[in-house]
């Protein structure tokens, strides 16, 4: 029997292909092997999301489930204002803020802005401050710093009470409304109440008699007093030459005689004029002592 030639096999070269070396030093890479196990398929993901948000009426049903999710959160009971509790204000400022109060309850906490309301509130001539919270329990906290009344302006709009800063609180239609406060007149008397009240204070000694404050040409006051009288104050160092009138007054009773004007204005040259009445009596007084001298 022929024995069968066999052709000898060649050994496997163990070395890798250039390829193959290639790949497996790529491998090797952080960078590479971070992109493979975690970039491919959060692209995969991605693309995947794309082609499934990608259709409108997927995208509308979404929108919507989104939009009662969000409806079934905000009206919560927990989570629902039902109450607005004012603190802090007057029953007509209460009423007033309640006016202009730009929500309807019940609401949702969530629907709530509550710095435009806050500008709201603000805006009313009698606020100076206020803050606004949602307390526990759906109520609206609303605690106001209500400017104080300290003078009334007869200005070109009638009566109005303003604060120790000149701010407007409110108007008033007569007088008699306030008769606790001080009154002044002129244009552009609002815009020095701080000097004006100063001068009250000097002037109450006098205080009985004080009727109010004028202000003359926004430049200077005059102090009006009962039986038409004035003092004529000047611009600068009012305080003082008011004092030097009320020493005056004090030492000889000025302000009791028949004198209409104590003017002031100039400190070195203070002047006085009488009343008609005064005036009248000293020409009869002049006439009689002249025609007396002349029947000698």
């Amino acid at each position: 029997m022929r024995a069968v030639r066999r052709s000898p096999t060649l050994k496997r070269d163990p070395a890798p292909s250039k390829w193959a070396y290639r790949a497996e030093r790529l491998w090797l890479r952080p960078g590479f092997r971070r992109l493979v196990r975690t970039g491919a398929p959060l692209g995969l993901a991605v693309a995947a999301g794309i082609w499934y948000f990608g259709d409108p009426a997927r995208q509308q049903a979404i929108a919507d489930w989104m939009v009662e999710a969000r409806a079934s959160i905000e009206t919560r009971p927990e989570f629902m204002v039902k109450v607005m509790a004012v603190d802090g204000a007057s029953d007509i400022l209460d009423g007033h803020i309640r006016e202009v109060m730009p929500v309807e309850l019940p609401v949702s906490s969530f629907d709530l802005d509550l710095e435009a309301m806050r500008s709201q509130v603000e805006s009313l001539d009698a606020v100076e401050r206020v803050d606004l919270r949602v307390r526990a329990g759906g109520v609206l906290q609303v605690t106001v710093e209500e400017r104080v009344p300290a003078i009334i302006w007869r200005g070109p709009d009638g009566l109005e009470l303003l604060d120790d800063m000149g701010h407007r609180v409110a108007q008033i239609a007569v007088r008699s409304e306030r008769p606790d406060l001080p009154i002044i007149a002129g244009e552009g008397a609002n815009t020095a109440v701080p000097e004006a009240l100063a001068l009250l204070e000097a002037a109450e000694p006098i205080g009985g008699r004080v009727q109010g404050l004028v202000r003359i040409s926004e430049l200077r006051w005059d102090l009006v007093m009962d039986r038409g009288q004035r003092i004529m104050l000047p611009q600068n160092g009012a305080g003082p030459a008011l004092d030097r009138v009320i020493a005056l007054n004090e030492a000889q009773d000025l302000l009791a005689r028949d004198i209409a004007r104590v003017d002031i204005r100039n400190g070195d040259r203070p002047t006085v004029r009488l009343t008609e009445d005064a005036l009248e009596n000293m020409r009869l007084l002049k006439g009689i002592e002249i025609k007396g001298n002349t029947d000698e």
